[in-house]
């Protein structure tokens, strides 16, 4: 069977904001073209940066997300802005054209970071944004400001309002203002609404299939982030749970953080988020999400879970992934190997940080039982044993 891949042309505004840790439009899109029918509901309970509510979108299916990082709830919403490029500018103009002078945060980071008209500017929106940011066209332009807030500085006309950057995680201050210092690098004069509408066009253009559902900035593990996904029964469940031991995730965004009303200071703190304390809790901490996704989900649910590991953590993912499914109602149906994080297109890192090679990720697939057949008899209590993981 042929592979089925989005059209390049009108996949555009899944590329709205990087983010470190996407897994490919493909991965999602693939499975739901392919097995999910015409009335299929989609939910992600660790929706990133909504790279499978896109891929439902793209296929005419309802999506409903949740995630407990407010940089990836905004991202999320911007891919299921029903909205045009023209909303957005609106949007964006009224803004500076209304709003007054904010105060701006201060320090060595921030003069080197942006120019001063930068900076206002991006203060002044980030100000009205937080009192308001209900309609779809503000939501879009949250999401492309947060894709444009830093990035490298091409030859050509300004891509993002930054100094020179990586694009899918901040620097922290002082290695930035280090880098900066020692190459002489000063922040691009960037005309702000001329990038957003730019970025409006690129991204809104293409129309498409209007999105229905929604997401929600929540905690997995408590039944009440799923709400709205129980109103809509869903029968599919694409997703990618945090990596045992990656718990980096609100440091490395502490930039569009600040935009989403963080300090502007790195926080690394990881309240909300899964217990990365041993292999044991963490399981246990993805029990409790695999549990409420049943709980939200109609009968015969698929279950696709895409998981890997980090170098700095030595544990077998399938194993660890089998294990959080112990006492839950999800039977795995089977364990393919997905290749790594690195295959498909990587993007080079502009601070010359230094990478490891990514480890193998592997795609867990499941049914929901249906509950009059959800016995205890028919629990396991123990991960189901052997290498079908090795065999693919």
């Amino acid at each position: 069977m042929t592979r089925a891949l989005p059209d390049k042309r009108n996949s555009v505004l899944n590329g709205i904001c990087p983010y470190f840790t996407m897994f490919p439009l493909e991965f999602p899109y693939r499975v739901l073209r392919q097995h999910a029918g015409s009335g299929a509901k989609v939910l992600d309970p660790f929706c990133g940066r909504g790279t499978t509510l896109y891929a439902a979108r793209m296929l005419g299916m309802p999506a409903y997300g949740i995630d407990s990082n407010p940089v990836a709830v905004a991202i999320s919403r911007a891919k299921l802005a029903n909205t045009t490029p023209k909303a957005i500018v609106a949007a964006a103009q009224r803004i500076l054209d209304e709003s007054s002078r904010v105060m701006c945060p201060d320090g060595e980071f921030w003069h080197l970071a942006y120019s001063n008209d930068v900076l206002d500017s991006l203060c002044r929106l980030r100000s009205a944004l937080l009192d308001d940011a209900s309609s779809a066209a503000r939501q879009a332009l949250v999401g492309i400001i947060l894709g444009a807030l830093h990035g490298p500085m091409p030859k050509s006309a300004p891509s993002y309002f930054s100094n020179q950057c990586t694009r899918t995680f901040a620097p922290k201050p002082a290695y930035a203002v280090r880098f900066w210092t020692e190459r002489r690098l000063m922040p691009p004069k960037v005309d702000v609404l001329e990038l957003i509408k730019r970025r409006a066009e690129r991204f809104y253009s293409a129309g498409g299939t209007a999105a229905v559902g929604g997401v929600t900035c929540g905690d997995s593990r408590q039944s009440s982030s799923f709400r709205a996904a129980s109103k809509a029964e869903c029968n599919w469940i694409i997703t990618s749970p945090p990596y045992y031991g990656m718990r980096t995730y609100l440091p490395d965004q502490w930039l569009r953080l600040w935009f989403l009303g963080g300090p502007s200071h790195v926080d690394y703190t990881n309240n909300g988020q899964v217990n990365h304390r041993s292999p044991a809790s963490f399981a246990e901490e993805l029990r409790k999400v695999w549990q409420n996704s049943a709980e939200a989900s109609g009968d015969g649910c698929r279950l696709v879970v895409r998981f890997g590991a980090i170098n700095d953590r030595k544990i077998d993912p399938v194993a660890l992934i089998k294990s959080s499914l112990v006492e839950t109602p999800w039977r795995i149906i089977t364990v393919k190997p997905a290749g790594d994080a690195s295959t498909g297109r990587r993007q080079a890192l502009h601070f010359a940080r230094k990478t490891t090679p990514a480890l193998r990720e592997y795609d867990v697939w499941a049914f929901l039982q249906a509950k009059e057949m959800r016995g205890a008899d028919d629990i396991p209590t123990a991960p189901p044993t052997g290498n079908d993981h090795k065999r693919g």
